[in-house]
């Protein structure tokens, strides 16, 4: 299976191309079984997209949203992916939808991992859509090179859910769902803008070790080919 990229004028005609094509994938899985689910990145790239697929006419109830990772802080802290997608996805009609946050009020890290786990066992698999994100230093969701679990985020034999991650340049200790819960959705998407992205792309797709640049992973072994939407 083959990736496919997919490039635009610029960030506003990525955002609304982006925001149908997972408007469809939500759809048809609403007609073929009655819900839906997508797990997004956080960052401010996705902040366009967000408001965008906001805007699109969904049976939103019916849609389960989760993210992909996040900083084990509040929801109400500037840099939690939860206030971004509050603030940009969940307006609306799409207010309606069914969040599931990974952050927990629990004494550790460790604890708020194990409950979203559980919550995020009850969404039936594989994710219907999983937006991508990308770092310059090539890693995705928190998959961080030098990551003190990095190997064991990766590997398929980890089961899906939530775990831990910490890592230099990382900033709050993380939690991600694992590679294993990333890889088989049936619209999976890399969402990238500027230049400098689109070489860190090209820098990912030539030869080198994942543990180097994690996103290696999602390209060269996911098992649904990556969907790369890329504007300047």
């Amino acid at each position: 299976m083959t990736n496919k990229l997919h490039e635009f004028k610029d960030t506003a005609a990525l955002a609304e191309n982006l925001a149908d094509a997972v408007a469809s994938v939500l759809k048809v899985a609403i007609t073929e079984r009655g819900a839906a689910s997508i797990a997004v990145s956080g960052g401010s790239t996705p902040k366009q997209f967000f408001k965008a697929l906001s805007s699109r006419k969904l049976d939103w109830p019916k849609v389960t949203v989760t993210l992909v990772d996040e900083r084990f802080v509040p929801a109400d802290n500037a840099r939690s992916n939860h206030l971004l997608v509050a603030e940009n996805l969940l307006q609306g009609e799409a207010a309606t939808a069914r969040f599931l946050p990974l952050y927990r009020e629990t004494a550790t890290i460790g604890e708020a991992a194990h409950l979203a786990s559980t919550d995020i066992a009850a969404v039936a698999v594989p994710f219907d859509v999983v937006i991508l994100g990308m770092g310059n230093d090539g890693h995705t969701a928190s998959f961080f090179p030098g990551g003190d679990r990095l190997s064991e985020a990766l590997s398929l034999q980890t089961p899906r859910g939530v775990i831990t991650m910490e890592a230099e340049g990382a900033g709050e200790p993380r939690l991600t769902l694992t590679f294993s819960s990333l890889q088989d959705a049936r619209l999976l998407v890399l969402h990238i803008e500027g230049q400098a992205k689109k070489d860190t792309l090209d820098k990912a797709l030539a030869a080198g070790t994942e543990s180097e640049m994690p996103v290696r992973a999602v390209l060269n072994r996911a098992k649904t080919p990556v969907d790369i939407y890329w504007a300047p």
